[in-house]
């Protein structure tokens, strides 16, 4: 499960980020590993038994590590908002005292982050009266973000793109073919989406995703798969959520698989539980 972190106990051994490579076999979350101050590696392939290279690790190690000043390598990386305009993290929310929610979607054509813009948005009003910053990035160009916005409907000032994975890539997101199609904690494959099929390797870890068909139906009443980056690797990538107050990272989870949410519950007590500048 996601670590919420406090002021007083924030050490070296305190729990971020899950690097758990092998299929759950229940509904609890894979265990944590250790807060290290190691940098990140960058993503590599591996190759597949004929030589090809065909999936990415999300790091080149085993287990991704999250730096101690995370909040000063994320806020260096430059994305787009859905205007188009650049932006640096660093300028999203307030780096002494302002309390941000970062929501990583996988990708704007993907029919599970659609579910979760629509959460979102549906929660901004209560982020907004506890001061909270919400900023949902996507992979994608900015066209792709405004694809999303305009047909969801999503608020275009909390909407960002991240085209070339740079956010993901710092925070060690995972990123690979078996975590998107065949990883349980996914929420369906592509037959599933489009002819209603369940799949075909089922365990309880899917069992929430398919407790949210009515909220996915409703998301995706305007679906377009334009909103899909150009770039298809991009579908690859996984995403994750973190809550920053300045500097200080309060929770991060990373998304084991397709449809694999943090739950909004938990965001929502630790927003109430430190309270915003």
């Amino acid at each position: 499960m996601a670590k919420m972190i406090s002021p007083r106990n924030l050490t070296s051994s305190t729990s971020l980020l899950f690097p758990s490579t092998h299929f759950p076999t229940s509904l609890h979350s894979p265990p944590s590993v250790g807060f290290s101050t190691k940098p990140i590696s960058r993503g590599r392939f591996a190759a597949e038994p004929g030589g090809t290279s065909l999936v990415a690790k999300a790091s080149s190690t085993p287990t991704p590590v999250v730096p101690d000043d995370i909040a000063d390598v994320l806020g260096e990386v430059t994305i787009f908002a859905a205007a188009g305009q650049p932006v640096k993290f660093q300028d999203l929310w307030d780096q002494k005292e302002g309390m941000a929610v970062v929501a990583l979607l996988r990708h704007f054509g993907c029919p599970c982050c659609w579910e979760l813009a629509a959460t979102l948005k549906e929660s901004k009003g209560k982020f907004d009266s506890a001061g909270v910053k919400l900023i949902a990035v996507g992979v994608g160009t900015p066209d792709k973000a405004q694809l999303l916005a305009e047909r969801l409907p999503f608020p275009l000032d909390s909407l960002y793109a991240d085209p070339d994975r740079k956010a993901y890539d710092v925070l060690g997101l995972y990123y690979g073919l078996g975590r998107t199609f065949f990883n349980p904690a996914s929420a369906y494959d592509i037959l599933g989406l489009y002819y209603g099929l369940r799949r075909t390797f089922l365990n309880p870890a899917s069992v929430k995703v398919f407790s949210r068909v009515d909220a996915l139906k409703k998301a995706m009443k305007n679906y377009t798969i334009k909103a899909t980056p150009d770039d298809r690797s991009s579908v690859l990538q996984q995403g994750g959520m973190f809550v920053f107050k300045g500097k200080q990272l309060l929770y991060a989870r990373k998304d084991e698989g397709s449809g694999d949410h943090a739950p909004l519950d938990d965001i929502f007590n630790i927003c109430c539980k430190v309270p915003a500048a």
